[in-house]
Formats: structure tokens, sequence, C-alpha cells
């Protein structure tokens, strides 16, 4: 009931903003004014895939925009958890109650672009993507810039898909795989194909990794298998302000609170899914690594994962666990691109270990790890959550890993190349949309290298493109 209380809060908000904008309120850009632009994401719970997406994000749009003509604004939900994070760019605290936020600060800009990976879906929260639909809306019925980057749609609620397919009409949807564009499609939004934003990334150096593992225990000689494991079965989240009330009085729902009003599926179903998951995981990674003498550690890209690595490495005899609280997400990539092997069911921790070219493989609870595997050619090295023979699957994938390394790595190299190439062209529509909207904006003149469409590179990455790009 919460969910339907906060679609149609923000749908009335929209309305509201369209009609605010019709009888004169706010203005719009002018020749000579920086462009200001808010981006709306799910920052500040140190989720190193949002924040690795929005850093580079950043970079990009600072790299086809000019620096100096743009003025940029990021949404937290902690300034103490992405302070040193995103540049120069002005942060802004996103509240747990969005509406009212979304109404007052999306009209101090000139456009929004929404950040959030999994933005027209019900699988995680059908608040979050009330969130990303409300400010691409609020932009929107302002003739503002109006863009969805590196965006994945999904199965979404009927009332969900009413909004998107209402408010979302007259704005640019770029998204990271074809079957979010054709899903989009089905609800009249104008898309591009692009990609996931976070290729460019650049981390701290190699030699910080390699220092934070040998602090851990590691020799500097065995082969290192990374384990990024989550609690699939958490989702959706919901928002409830009966559970919120009983929680505050008795702590009956406390133990499945996120934050607030917001609570996570619990209950003895859940409890036994997650131990068949995560069960399967330990003994397959634990038999590898005892017949290849491999390093195990447990990565937990998000803070909520601190739960499922404590688990894992308890069962796996004390393996260390690094951490997204712990870590910057300069310093968890670093690490993770260490690793010689990699099973993840984090999208983020496999895209951000490719330019590494670790071996890895996958265990999907949604179509996002699914999708990018099925982009490399490495299906054999997929596995679903619930799968009742996980366990023999990821020792088969392992296997795979190992004996047909120098192939997997190929492929990787491959595919990251042709996503930086992607990524660019992102950033060509990104520009062309600026100018439709801004006719008078200044942008480049003359011939452009697609390389110029994308953040700086890393030499690592220079040298990749040059082993492996077209």
């Amino acid at each position: 009931m919460m969910d339907l209380v906060l679609e149609l809060w923000v749908s009335g908000l929209v309305e509201a903003s369209k009609l605010n904008w019709m009888f004169g309120a706010g203005e719009p850009w002018k020749p000579g004014q920086k462009l200001r632009l808010l981006f709306a994401g799910y920052n500040g719970t140190r989720n190193t895939g949002s924040d690795v997406r929005v850093e580079e994000m950043l970079r990009q749009v600072r790299q086809v925009l000019g620096p100096e003509n743009v003025e940029l604004t990021v949404m937290t939900q902690n300034f103490d958890f992405t302070r040193g994070y995103f540049g120069d760019a002005r942060q802004v605290k996103l509240p747990d109650v969005f509406p009212p936020f979304l109404f007052r600060e999306v009209p101090r800009h000139h456009g929004v672009v929404a950040c959030e990976g999994s933005m027209f879906k019900s699988k995680f929260a059908n608040a979050l993507t009330t969130m990303m639909i409300g400010s691409l809306g609020i932009a929107a019925a302002r003739n503002g810039l109006s863009v969805g980057y590196g965006a994945e749609a999904g199965a979404m609620d009927r009332m969900l898909e009413a909004m998107v397919r209402r408010f979302c009409q007259h704005s640019l949807v770029i998204t990271r795989n074809e079957e979010s564009r054709e899903r989009l499609h089905q609800l009249n939004v104008p898309t591009e194909l692009g990609t996931d934003t976070a290729w460019t990334f650049v981390p701290q150096a190699p030699e910080w990794g390699r220092q934070a593992l040998e602090a851990a225990g590691w020799d500097g000689r065995k082969p290192v298998l990374a384990l990024c494991p989550i609690h699939p079965f958490l989702w959706p989240v919901k928002a409830s302000v009966g559970k919120y009330l009983a929680a505050k009085v008795s702590k009956r729902y406390a133990g499945s609170q996120y934050r607030t009003i917001y609570f996570f599926r619990s209950g003895p179903q859940v409890d036994a899914a997650f131990e068949n998951y995560i069960g399967a995981i330990a003994r397959a990674a634990r038999g590898f690594a005892e017949r290849t003498g491999a390093f195990p550690i447990c990565v937990a890209m998000e803070r909520l994962d601190r739960f499922a690595c404590r688990k894992l490495a308890e069962r796996l005899g004390g393996a260390p666990v690094f951490t997204s609280e712990a870590q910057t997400m300069y310093e968890l990539v670093s690490i993770l691109r260490q690793a010689t092997w990699l099973v993840s069911s984090r999208y983020h921790a496999i895209v951000t270990s490719m330019p590494g070219l670790v071996a890895s493989a996958g265990i999907t609870m949604d179509e996002r790890i699914r999708n990018l595997l099925h982009e490399r050619g490495h299906e054999r090295l997929l596995m679903e959550v619930d799968d009742t023979e996980l366990e023999w699957k990821l020792g088969e994938a392992l296997e795979l890993l190992r004996t047909d390394a120098d192939a997997i790595r190929d492929g990787i190299g491959r595919a990251v190349a042709r996503n930086l190439q992607t990524m660019a062209r992102m950033g060509v529509y990104f520009e062309e949309e600026v100018q439709r909207r801004f006719p008078e904006f200044p942008v480049r003149q003359g011939r452009a290298c697609w390389e110029d469409y994308l953040p700086p590179l890393s030499p690592d990455l220079q040298r990749l493109l040059a082993a492996h790009g077209a």
C-alpha cells in the first residue's frame, strides 16, 4: 500500500510541475549560463557499482560538454559514504521519503540524468523505480534535459508501467542492452542502445591491491579466488508504514528493516533459500581451492553484502573479507583486479574486474549478469542463485575458468573493447540530446575521434584497446 502511496504522490507532483512550468514558474537555460544537471541515483549506501557508474558518468559528461560549461550535482543518502567521490560535483542529501525533495530540487536544475542501472524494475524496490520516474518526469515536464543513462528495464508492476508510459515519453533513455530497449519501446519511451558506464573506471594502482591482499595473509604466489556473494532472496524491498510503527513499538520487524519505512522480504523460506545458495558456493569453492592451492577471499561490493560474505568466509575456514564499508571504490576494485578467478553475484564486480582481464563466472538473480555473459559468449559460466544443482554447476564453471583461462580472457578483452566503443557512442547521443533541448549550448566543433567521447583512459585500458580493439 505504501508503494502505491509513493507512486500516486510522485505522479501528482509531476503533474503539478508541469502546471507550474506552464504558468511561468522557473527559468530555462540561457546562453552564457552553466548547464546545471542533477544526477539522480542510488548513491551514499556504499554500493560500489552504483558509485562507480556515477563517477564515470560525471567524468564522461565533463569530457563531452566541457567542464567549464556544466555545473553537476549528485544525490547521496549519506555524505560520509560519498566523501572523496565524484570530483567537484556538488552533493545533495536524498531523504528516505523523497517526493517533496524531487519537487523542490529538480526545478533548481536545467535537467536530470538518471543514473541507476536497474532503473525500470520491480525486482529490487518499487520505490527506487518511482524515484527514477519522478526525477525524469519532473525534468521533462519543465522542458528540461531528461536522460536515463545506462539503464535497464524489466518486469514492473502495472502502476509503474503506467507511470513510465505517461511521464517518460519525452525523455531519452540510453539502455545498456537490447532487451531493455525493446521493453521500453513497448511503453513508447524514446531509446538508444548503450552500455554500462563502469568500463572506464580507474582504481588504485595494482600495488595497492597486492599490498592489501598480502596484509590479509596472501603469500604473493598463490592464485587468488575472489568470491562476491549477496543475499539474493531479500528482494524486493517494500515500503510499509505499518511495519515501521510495529518495529518502533515491539521490534517485531526490526530484523527485516532496511531503513525507516522500507523492509526486506523475510521468513523461513528466505532463510532456507539463502542457506542453499551460500552452502553450494562454499562447498564448490572449498573443493576448488583445495585442488588448486588458491587463496580465497570474499568481497562485499555493497554494505548489505557483509552478512553473505561473513557467512561464506566462515565456511571457507576464515577467508579474508574485504568490504565497501572499509574500502573505497578505488581500493576495492584494485583488490578485485588482483584476482586470478572471480565468481560473483554482483554485476559490477564482474564489470570492474574485466578491464583487468580477470577470468570470471556469474551466479545471477536477474538479467544483468545473464545479458553480460551472453554478450561475452560465456554462457557456460552462468548459473542461477536458486538452482538446485548450483554446487555441481559452479564446480564445473571453476574448472573452466582454470583450464580455458586464456580463451576466456581473450573474450573478456574483446568485450571490454566493444563496450568502450559503445560507451563513446553514448557520449555522442548525450551531446545530441543536449543540443536538441538547448540549440544554443556550445558543443565541440570539427572532427573528433571516438575516444574523445570517453573519459580519459588509463594506460591499462589503452593497452587493452591496442590488443583487443577493432
